[in-house]
């Protein structure tokens, strides 16, 4: 499993082991957890940077329509899982 590092708008260091990602109408997601753990809280992250920009900017999904959505592709990605 993956692990990478993102620096919060703070300048603080977060690590996230991403479990799966995948692109939805032009826009990439990770399915993110914050230990490698079954019991690790996971969280859905949407890459809204520019796609000339020399680092990826990612925010959480919030939106419930579109956190909805992207989980059940997730999960069928990963039939072990349930997301919400």
């Amino acid at each position: 499993m993956e692990k990478i590092t993102f620096t919060s708008e703070a300048g603080k260091a977060v690590e996230f082991y991403v479990l799966e990602q995948t692109r939805i109408g032009g826009m990439d997601y990770l399915l993110v957890a914050d230990s490698a753990d079954d019991d690790g809280e996971a969280l859905i992250l949407c890459d809204v940077s520019d796609p000339e920009a020399p680092e990826a900017v990612y925010e959480i999904v919030e939106d419930d329509e579109k956190l909805s959505a992207v989980a059940a592709v997730f999960e069928k990605m990963m039939d072990d899982i349930n997301i919400i």
